[in-house]
C-alpha cells in the first residue's frame, strides 16, 4: 500500500454501447445493447439507459429482450473498438511507462513512475486533464479511480461511474472497505462468496475481523491467506505493463445442435486452423492443445494433449484436435466447440513433428499431381469464356446477411448503418457521427448500390488543425468538425471474432409511408421478432465463453449471431441514466 495516491484506474463508461451512440446519432439518450443478437447470443455491454430495465453485461440477449424490448441490439464492430482503445491506450502511455492494459477500455497507470508528484492535488490534475483528453480525443467519456493500491483503485473508479472521478485518500481505507461486499475483493466469485456467507461473513470487515487462521480453515492456505491481506487493505501488487498471455483459442457457438459427427470433426478443423493464426499473429507458439464441448445440456468438458514441444503448425495442431474429439460422444447433439493452446513459448521445435510434417508433404504432392493432369485436360480441351461464365452464372450464390449495427455505404446515399433486415428487404439509417439524425430507407437485400463499408471516426479533425481542439464540455459537438479521433478503421470483419456522447435524446423523425419503408420496418415499431429461446446462462460475456478460452484482454465473441428478422433497432429514449454514487468517508469525488 502507498503513502499516495498515484496508482490510476481508467474504465471507459459502457464502452462498445457508448461508442455505438457516439457513431450514431439517432440513438443518443437511447437505450443500446451489443452483443450477440441470435437466439444464444449474450450482452457484451448494455448503454446505461438500457441498464435502467435490468439489462446487465453477461446476460442471454432473449431474457434482455424482454426486459428492454425497445433497445436498439447491435452487432459488435470490433475493428472500430480497437482504434478507439488504441487512442486512449496511447494518452495512458503518454503519463507513464508502466500502462497495464486489462481490457479494451481497461487499464492501470503507475503514476510514480511517469514521474507525478506523489501528491493528491497532483494526481488529481492528471486524472482531470485524462478524462478531459479522451472526451476530445473519441467524444466518449471513462471514469477514473485514484488510490495508493490497484484494488482500491478499481473500487475507486467503480464509485466514479459513470463519467466521474473519485480519490481515496490515504488512511481512509479501511474506513472505505468495511462496509462494503466482500464481493468487491479481487478473487471472491460466487462461490468463495457462499462459503464466506455460511461462515456469517459477509462484508469486508467481517472478514478482516474474521481473522487469517480461519480465513486458511474455510478457503485453503493460498487463497484464505490473500484474501486477510487484501480485506486488511495490504495490496502491494505492481502495476506490470507487459502481460503475457496464458493461452490461446477460439471458440464458436451454434444456432442448432450439432449431431453429425462428420460435422463435427469439421468444425473442429475450422477452429484449430482459426486458433493457430492467432497463435502466430501473437508470435507464440504452445505444446499443449486443448479441446472444449458444450452439450446440448450446458454439460461442458474438456480435453487436453501435451506435445512434445511447442509448436505453431496448423497441421499439428489440426491433428491433435481431431484425436481428442475422437475420444468425445457428440451424438447427443454440442452447441459450442472450442480449440486452444497453452504452455505458450516463443520458439518451435518443428522436427519434432516429422508425422504431420510427411503428411503435408505427401498431400501437396498429390495436389499437385491432380493439378498438373487438371492442366493437361484443359489443354486438349480448352473452354470458352461464355462457358466458364455460364458455369458461374448457374452457380447459386447466397444472399448477403446485413446484421443490424454493422456500417454499409450506398452508391447514391453515402454511409449509413443497418437498422434491421427481413424478407428479403434490409433497412438502412444513413447519417454520421457529427450529422443530425438520419433517414430511414428500405432496400432489397441484393441491391447492387448497396455494400459493406468502414466504420467512421467519431469524431472529425478540422482541416489543418495541427492539435486537439478544447473539449466541449457538455458532449462532442456534432455541428462542427471535433478533434483528431482515433485512426480510420479497416473494414469491420463482422461477427465471428462476442457513455453515450453526453448529449440528450434526439429527435426521432418518424418517416411516413412510402417506397423507402417496408412492413416491420419502420422505426420506433417496438421490438423485432427474433427473440430467440431459453437464454443460455454462461457467467461470462461473448456468447458461451468458457474458462481457459479467454485470449488476452481481446473481446468479444466468436460466433456469429444469428439473423435477425425484425428491425427493432430504433428504440424509444430510456428513463435516463444511472443516479450518481454518493461519495463514501475518505473520498472525493468530482
Amino acid at each position: 500500500m502507498r503513502g499516495a495516491p498515484t496508482i490510476l484506474h481508467l474504465d471507459m463508461d459502457a464502452f462498445y454501447a457508448s461508442a455505438e451512440q457516439a457513431a450514431k446519432p439517432s440513438l443518443r439518450g437511447k437505450p443500446v445493447v451489443v452483443g450477440g443478437i441470435g437466439p444464444r447470443g449474450v450482452v457484451a455491454t448494455a448503454s446505461y439507459e438500457a441498464r435502467v430495465f435490468g439489462v446487465r453485461s453477461a446476460m442471454a440477449t432473449a431474457q434482455a429482450r424482454r426486459l428492454c424490448p425497445n433497445a436498439a441490439y447491435l452487432t459488435p464492430r470490433f475493428s472500430l473498438y480497437r482504434d478507439i482503445s488504441e487512442v486512449v491506450m496511447g494518452l495512458l502511455g503518454e503519463l507513464s511507462p508502466l500502462v497495464e492494459p486489462l481490457s479494451l477500455d481497461e487499464a492501470f497507470v503507475d503514476l510514480e513512475a511517469g514521474g507525478v508528484e506523489p501528491t493528491s492535488a497532483a494526481v488529481r490534475a492528471v486524472g482531470e486533464r485524462l478524462r478531459r483528453d479522451i472526451r476530445a480525443a473519441t467524444g466518449l467519456s471513462g471514469s477514473v479511480g485514484l488510490a495508493g493500491s490497484k484494488m482500491l483503485a478499481k473500487i475507486a473508479s467503480e464509485e466514479a461511474k459513470p463519467d466521474g472521478l473519485v480519490l481515496i485518500e490515504p488512511g481512509t481505507e479501511l474506513e472505505l472497505l468495511g462496509p462494503m461486499s466482500v464481493r468487491v475483493i479481487p478473487g471472491v466469485g460466487p462461490a468463495t462468496a457462499e462459503t464466506l456467507r455460511r461462515a456469517g461473513i459477509t462484508t469486508v470487515a467481517e472478514t478482516g475481523e474474521a481473522g487469517e487462521a480461519e480465513l486458511v480453515r474455510l478457503l485453503g492456505k493460498a487463497h484464505g491467506a490473500g484474501l486477510y491481506a487484501l480485506a486488511t487493505g495490504h495490496d502491494d501488487r505492481p502495476v506490470v505493463a507487459d502481460r503475457d498471455a496464458k493461452s490461446v483459442s477460439v471458440e464458436d457457438t451454434f444456432e442448432e445442435d450439432l449431431t453429425d459427427r462428420s460435422r463435427v470433426q469439421m468444425e473442429i478443423s475450422r477452429l484449430a486452423e482459426r486458433c493457430v493464426q492467432r497463435l502466430r499473429a501473437a508470435g507464440r507458439s504452445g505444446r499443449t492443445v486443448v479441446i472444449k464441448v458444450r452439450s446440448y445440456d450446458f454439460s461442458t468438458l474438456t480435453r487436453s494433449e501435451t506435445l512434445r514441444g511447442p509448436t505453431d503448425d496448423p497441421a499439428v495442431v489440426k491433428e491433435a484436435a481431431a484425436r481428442l474429439i475422437d475420444g468425445v460422444d457428440t451424438t447427443a447433439g454440442v452447441r459450442l466447440l472450442g480449440v486452444g493452446v497453452s504452455g505458450l513459448a516463443d520458439y518451435t521445435q518443428e522436427d519434432l513433428f516429422a508425422q504431420a510434417a510427411s503428411e503435408a508433404a505427401a498431400a501437396a504432392a498429390a495436389a499437385a499431381a491432380m493439378g498438373a493432369a487438371g492442366a493437361a485436360c484443359a489443354a486438349e480441351a480448352p473452354q470458352g469464356p461464355g462457358e466458364a461464365q455460364g458455369e458461374t452464372a448457374g452457380a447459386e450464390v447466397k444472399p448477403r446477411r446485413w446484421l443490424p449495427g454493422l456500417d454499409v455505404r450506398h452508391a447514391e446515399y453515402g454511409a449509413g448503418w443497418v437498422q434491421g433486415s427481413g424478407v428479403g428487404r434490409v433497412t438502412v439509417r444513413f447519417e454520421q457521427p457529427w450529422s443530425e439524425p438520419g433517414r430511414v430507407r428500405t432496400f432489397a437485400v441484393d441491391d447492387p448500390a448497396l455494400e459493406p463499408g468502414e466504420p467512421l471516426p467519431l469524431v472529425r479533425r478540422p482541416p489543418g488543425a495541427d492539435q486537439l481542439a478544447d473539449p466541449p464540455t457538455d458532449g462532442p459537438d456534432r455541428d462542427r468538425p471535433g478533434p483528431r479521433g482515433a485512426a480510420d478503421a479497416g473494414p469491420d470483419p463482422g461477427p465471428g471474432s462476442g457513455p453515450g456522447s453526453g448529449s440528450g435524446p434526439e429527435p426521432d423523425p418518424v418517416p411516413g409511408p412510402g417506397p423507402d419503408h417496408g412492413p416491420g420496418f419502420d422505426a420506433g415499431l417496438g421490438p423485432g421478432s427474433d427473440s430467440g429461446p431459453d437464454p443460455d446462462p454462461d457467467p461470462v460475456p461473448g456468447p458461451d465463453r468458457g474458462p481457459g478460452f479467454e485470449v488476452g484482454p481481446g473481446p468479444g465473441p466468436d460466433s456469429g449471431p444469428g439473423p435477425d428478422p425484425g428491425s427493432g433497432a430504433d428504440a424509444v429514449p430510456g428513463p435516463g441514466s444511472e443516479p450518481a454514487t454518493r461519495p463514501e468517508p475518505g473520498m472525493s469525488s468530482r
